[in-house]
C-alpha cells in the first residue's frame, strides 16, 4: 500500500454546540492537546497548509470543534482539531462548556477511528495524564505524538522519552514531531495511516 500523501485539507465548520456538528460521512480522527502545546502549528505542517488552523499567541485560542476535511492519495477524511486543556486563557465558564462538548462529540462519532494527542516534549502536565486517562477509556486506539521536537537536542532524546514515558505512564514511545523543522511527519502521517485502515 502506497504511503499517505496528503493532497488537500480545507476546513469545514467550527462547531460550538452539538446540534452544529458536521453528519459523520467519512472516517474522522480527532486531535487533542494541552493549550500550547502547538496543537494549530502542528495540524498546518501535517497537511501542508501553514494557514488552514489559526495559530494563536494566547494559550486556549481554539474554542470550539473545528473539522477540516483533508483529501488524500486514498480516501478522504476528516480531521477534529478540539479545545485545548489546561492552562488556557479562558473564563473558567467557557472551559466548563468545553467538558460537555468534547464528550458529546466522542460519543457520537460513530466513524471516529482514532485520537492523536499532542504532548509537548519537554514537559508532561498533570492535565496530560488526565486526557490520557479519560481518552483511554474509549477504547480507541491513540497515537501519542511529543511537539516542539527541534527545542530537545538528539543528545537529550532517550532522556526526554524515559520522562515523557514515565509521566504519562505508558510503555510506548510518542513519535517526536517538530512542525518548525518537519522532522517525525512521514512517522506521524504512517501512523495516521494505520489509524484510518482501523
Amino acid at each position: 500500500m502506497p504511503a499517505l500523501k496528503i493532497h488537500s485539507a480545507e476546513f469545514k465548520a467550527s462547531c460550538g454546540t452539538v446540534e452544529q456538528f458536521l453528519k459523520p460521512t467519512i472516517p474522522e480522527v480527532a486531535i487533542v492537546g494541552r493549550s500550547n502545546v502547538g496543537k494549530s502549528s502542528a495540524i498546518n505542517c501535517l497537511v501542508n497548509h501553514k494557514g488552514l488552523a489559526k495559530v494563536g499567541k494566547t494559550p486556549g485560542k481554539t474554542q470550539t470543534i473545528n473539522f477540516f476535511h483533508v483529501q488524500t492519495n486514498g480516501s478522504p477524511f476528516m480531521l477534529v482539531d478540539l479545545p485545548g486543556y489546561g492552562f488556557a486563557k479562558v473564563p473558567d465558564r467557557v472551559q466548563q462548556q468545553w467538558a460537555p462538548l468534547i464528550e458529546a462529540f466522542f460519543q457520537s462519532r460513530k466513524n471516529l477511528r482514532g485520537v492523536i494527542m499532542l504532548v509537548d516534549s519537554r514537559r508532561v502536565q498533570d492535565s496530560d495524564r488526565d486526557m490520557l486517562v479519560w481518552v483511554s477509556q474509549l477504547q480507541l486506539p491513540i497515537m501519542l505524538v511529543a511537539t516542539k521536537a527541534d527545542k530537545i537536542p538528539r543528545g537529550k532524546r532517550q532522556g526526554a522519552i524515559r520522562e515523557l514515558q514515565e509521566g504519562l505512564g505508558v510503555d510506548h514511545e510518542p513519535t517526536f514531531l517538530s512542525a518548525y523543522t518537519g522532522e517525525g511527519k512521514q512517522q506521524v502521517l504512517g501512523q495516521l495511516q494505520d489509524l484510518l485502515k482501523s
